[in-house]
């Protein structure tokens, strides 16, 4: 599988590749290595994808012997394809005749030169993006995608009907009786065992209640972001690889709804009876956005180290400080505010007693980590199919394009998590353990876990990536989007 290799050289905005670039042995020594291993190069222009090979190999026979000459191309040929005043098709070519020999080891001054040829067409603006959908997802890719999609529902629909008979046919007739003022009479019943034995306890506010309800709020941002996202992208607002306007609008997305993440923190930490609920605002507005904040720094200095194009310029990253300082975190602090304000109270359906009971010994299987592996295979197993895709979109040259699918996709994401929480959260009560505030977090979290370790069998086994500069940006965002 080829792989894009990044250029060592800044491209200048105003003449494109027409510039001059000293090319050190390190330079020439990574050009080898990516010629040989048949790498290309990837550009954008007009949020149109083009790759192309960065150059040659050549064998000479000398004195009995083969030698390999490696050429490095130094013109880009471009033919762009217009429509009135759009472009709707873009392709690139180099010329064999112009190349660069980088065998030696030696520093070499290289002038790299393009060409462009306009060409008119009459495919609608509209029809652009077809070729890269027939390239990326090809019909049997289709099949593959909606045979998931079925099994996938097949999962909610046995998750659908085993709680139905939980909840229904069981909880029901339990909350009835123990909603009424007879909890000694129910403790001292010898019939009585598993959650109803304990219902004086399954209520108890949780451990560091400031910090759930900081979790608790982050989470419901991060999920009301999400489906804010995939609205934007089903009406056509994200065409594919435009990746400026998708990113500008997370960043925008995000600053918007932070007062969703204060109001739903401070309105829980209110109903657990908290009243430091300054700490609990500043405590959200920093639980997400400090992890993100000192991962970006450590990979923006990396780029810059490496003098990567990857790496954000000064005014962007002042830009995005500017908005978190002026919108994220006073709405944050605003939400925070109307949630300390509520009026709404905390109505258990069963009473609360004023000591927790003992816990019984639990086998090992009922520990956090194994149930956290019990929650999260099941829902990773639902998108399994979809992560590659998607790997290969944001970490390879595919193109993603089919929002629809990916939106049931996480629907189905989001159903499974919750009803399998839902459920093992009933097991853990059944074993006399009240402690499922935290245990419920954790198990439906747990998907993040899995997907984590997709990603080193997606590097390892799929990816060509290589060296400190990839592998720190591939486990750096990626570690940032399962912690979310």
């Amino acid at each position: 599988m080829s792989t894009p290799y990044e250029l060592p050289f800044r491209v200048d905005k105003e003449h494109a590749w027409l510039c001059e670039k000293v090319l050190t042995a390190a330079d020439l020594a990574k050009f080898r290595t990516a010629v040989s291993d048949d790498y290309y190069f990837q550009m954008y222009y007009d949020d149109l994808p083009i790759w192309g090979f960065l150059g040659k190999i050549e064998k000479i026979m000398q004195a009995g012997s083969q030698e390999l000459r490696y050429y490095l191309f130094t013109h880009v040929h471009f033919d762009i394809f217009y429509n009135a005043d759009h472009v709707i098709e873009i392709n690139v070519s180099t010329d064999p005749l112009q190349v660069q020999d980088v065998t030696a080891s030696e520093d070499v001054k290289v002038e790299f030169s393009y060409s462009v040829k306009w060409k008119e067409t009459t495919i609608p603006f509209e029809r652009r993006m077809e070729k890269y959908s027939r390239n990326s997802f090809l019909p049997q890719h289709l099949e593959i995608h909606w045979f998931s999609i079925v099994n996938s529902c097949v999962t909610v629909l046995l998750l659908t009907g085993f709680l139905a008979t939980i909840l229904m046919r069981v909880l029901k007739n339990d909350f009835v009786k123990y909603s009424r003022d007879d909890e000694v009479a129910a403790a001292d019943d010898g019939e009585e065992t598993g959650w109803k034995y304990i219902h004086g306890d399954v209520f108890r506010f949780p451990s560091r209640p400031s910090l759930f309800a900081a979790v608790v709020g982050t989470g419901t941002q991060l999920l009301v972001l999400a489906f804010a996202l995939f609205g934007l992208a089903l009406v056509g607002v994200f065409y594919p690889y435009n990746r400026g306007g998708l990113l500008a609008a997370l960043v925008v997305l995000y600053a918007c709804t932070a007062g969703v993440a204060g109001y739903v923190a401070a309105d829980t930490y209110r109903q657990f009876g908290g009243d430091r609920w300054v700490r609990n605002v500043v405590l959200t507005a920093a639980l997400f956005c400090g992890p993100v904040l000192a991962t970006f720094a450590f990979l923006n200095t990396v780029a810059i180290a490496y003098r990567s194009t990857a790496a954000l310029p000064f005014g962007t990253i002042v830009i995005i400080i500017v908005i978190w300082c002026l919108v994220t975190f006073p709405l944050t602090v605003l939400g925070g505010i109307a949630g300390k304000n509520g009026t709404h109270e905390f109505h258990a359906p069963v009473r609360t007693s004023k000591y927790p009971r003992e816990i019984p010994p639990l086998p090992w299987y009922r520990g956090t980590v194994p149930q956290m592996c019990m929650a999260g295979f099941l829902p990773f197993s639902a998108i399994y199919i979809e992560l590659y895709y998607i790997f290969a979109s944001v970490w390879g040259h595919k193109v993603y394009t089919i929002y629809s699918i990916l939106f049931i996709v996480f629907i189905i994401l989001v159903i499974v998590t919750a009803f399998i929480t839902i459920a093992l959260t009933y097991f853990q009560l059944t074993v006399e353990d009240h402690r499922w505030w935290w245990h419920s977090i954790a198990c439906g979290g747990s998907t993040g876990v899995f997907i984590f370790g997709y990603c080193f069998y997606y590097f390892r086994a799929r990816s060509d990536m290589t060296g400190f500069m990839q592998t720190s940006f591939f486990f750096g965002y990626m570690s940032v989007i399962c912690y979310g």
